[in-house]
């Protein structure tokens, strides 16, 4: 259930908040009060779209937060899906901050993303707009309406056919492009095997790329690395007359010769000797690292030369060694196909064959489901839309064999209508004006509520092109949705608004330099007082209001039935 809605510096409203009840909550106003702001600001809260024309004027943030309960369990498991902790009163708090170029969504205090905010309002709040109805245009509506009331077992036989279905579709399309002619096999068959002799010539072993690329940029620079070791070791040897080798064997005799007439001077003997040692070890250890870097151009060449054609594979083949193996195990088996290619091809289409005839029986299975519900939906919906003052209706969901199978089955699903005696039943398109349009969605919406598990329904403006009598067989329906879930509606319908079991007004107050719109709960002779400007009344004169307590008595003994 919606408990709460707060809005703040969103076009008219500076800040509001509205706690709604159980059962119907009916919202008035004057036309231009923002009766629609207050949908639209649900919507915005769940990821509608949001311009920077909305923000209130001299504001640079607009807030809307919903507070809702639920003891729904699949509200609490989608919650921890979104790895989200489930309050344990089953409270859900959304909300969304917007500012120009950016929004912040957040349930709980934790910040997701619009995607997971509509996930979860899925399961809390279903939106009937002001056009909904047109929906009901479109064919594709009438068989998610019936595949809707057939319940679980229709989903379960729907997964069955997309599942089948998108297996023969990937079989149909394996058929497709393995199918050859003998030349263009021969053709196939000659590039595969020059490819995977290419690959497998080369030998090639994983990781020898990195090291031959480490091997080749040293001997590179072999040269260079040569240069400036022999540089280092003549500076550091003994062989030359510069060498500081050659010069600290004279420092380490010349304090020889006095090392024993003092005591200190022999430490410093042993200090000078100790350094010589460590010189003359890098000096040997230089020697042989020299030994073992020789340059050698035709070891040069060789790295060169097998490091080329590594990479020429990698470039034809794969962007690693470990891919051009892969793609040369593809080519063995491209090979292994083609040798017994005629074999692989009938065993392709024995399996597309066995797929379609799964198809074929799975879609058997969801029309005979949707053949079985549609017959009760029809006298369901027929029964509903006589209460709604379709005096001689005839209504019938007709589930026909269409010309393709689809993820969906091949049922052609489609809603047919006759309001006017005698005349066949045709196309609800083509024979449903905007009213009756509206009066059957609440028909189906209502036919529904038994078996929607959504707590929260809103109706924008569903009494749109209807008066007198059919207002006050819609109004009934609405209280019996009511009774199943908590129902929001916007109206501008005095017959719908005496069924109020909370009744809001939406009201537009302006000063000098400033427009705000709000929103208030009302008492009972407040509600009163807008029932009868809902009859038309300027006045609050005790005609007028005794004309409104007439309409809520009337309403009131339909609740009490």
């Amino acid at each position: 259930m919606l408990q709460s809605l707060h809005v703040k510096n969103l076009a008219l409203m500076e800040e509001t908040e509205v706690e709604f009840g159980r059962g119907l909550n009916i919202l008035t106003g004057e036309t231009g009060a923002g009766k629609s702001l207050l949908i639209g600001s649900v919507n915005l809260a769940l990821g509608g779209k949001f311009e920077k024309e909305m923000l209130r004027r001299g504001a640079d943030s607009a807030l809307v937060e919903l507070v809702f309960t639920s003891e729904d369990e699949r509200v609490r498991q989608k919650l921890l899906q979104l790895e989200l902790e489930p309050e344990e009163d089953g409270t859900v708090i959304i909300s969304r901050k917007m500012q120009t170029g950016k929004s912040v969504y957040r349930m709980n205090g934790e910040t997701v993303t619009a995607r997971q905010v509509k996930e979860l309002a899925e399961l809390l709040i279903d939106i009937h707009g002001q056009h909904e109805h047109q929906s009901l245009l479109n064919k594709k509506k009438h068989m998610e309406i019936l595949d809707a009331y057939c319940g679980e077992a229709c989903l379960q036989a729907a997964k069955a056919v997309e599942d089948a279905y998108r297996e023969s579709r990937e079989l149909r399309h394996s058929l497709e492009e393995e199918s050859m002619d003998e030349e263009t096999m021969a053709r196939e068959q000659s590039l595969a095997e020059f490819e995977l002799q290419e690959i497998e010539q080369a030998q090639l072993k994983p990781g020898e790329d990195e090291e031959l690329e480490q091997r080749y940029r040293f001997m590179i620079n072999g040269k260079k690395i040569m240069e400036n070791l022999a540089e280092s070791y003549q500076y550091t040897g003994s062989d030359f007359e510069s060498g500081a080798g050659s010069a600290l064997s004279r420092a380490l005799r010349a304090l020889g010769n006095v090392a024993g007439l003092d005591e200190r001077l022999g430490e410093l003997e042993g200090q000078l000797s100790e350094i010589d040692s460590l010189l003359a070890d890098y000096n040997r250890d230089l020697a042989e690292y020299m030994s073992d870097c020789e340059f050698d151009d035709e070891a040069f060449s060789t790295v060169e030369e097998r490091l080329n054609l590594v990479n020429r594979l990698k470039d034809k083949y794969g962007q690693s060694i470990e891919a051009v193996l892969a793609y040369g195990r593809e080519k063995q088996e491209m090979l292994q196909k083609l040798s017994d290619y005629d074999d692989y091809m009938r065993q392709l289409e024995e399996k597309l064959a066995a797929s379609e005839k799964r198809l074929e029986a799975a879609c058997e299975v969801l029309s005979g489901i949707r053949r079985e519900n549609a017959a009760v939906l029809t006298e369901k919906l027929k029964a509903a839309l006589v209460h709604l003052n379709f005096l001689t209706v005839e209504f019938q969901i007709a589930v026909n064999r269409g010309s393709s199978v689809t993820a969906k089955g091949y049922d052609d699903v489609e809603f047919l209508i006759s309001t006017n005696p005698g005349e066949g039943l045709k196309p609800l398109g083509q024979v449903a004006s905007g009213g009756e349009l509206s009066r059957v969605m609440l028909a189906i919406k209502t036919v529904l509520a038994g078996r929607d598990s959504i707590d929260t329904l809103i109706f924008d403006e569903i009494d749109a092109g209807i008066s007198g009598r059919t207002a006050w067989r819609v109004s009934e329906q609405l209280d019996t949705v009511a009774h199943a879930h908590q129902v929001l509606c916007i109206t501008h319908l005095p017959q719908i608004a005496a069924m109020a079991d909370r009744h809001f007004v939406i009201e537009k107050s302006s000063s000098a330099d400033n427009t705000i719109t709000d929103i208030r709960v009302l008492e009972e002779e407040e509600s009163l007082g807008e029932l009868a400007r809902l009859l038309g009344s300027d006045a609050m004169t005790e005609a007028a209001l005794s004309n409104a307590r007439e309409m809520r008595v009337q309403a009131l003994g339909h609740k009490k039935k």
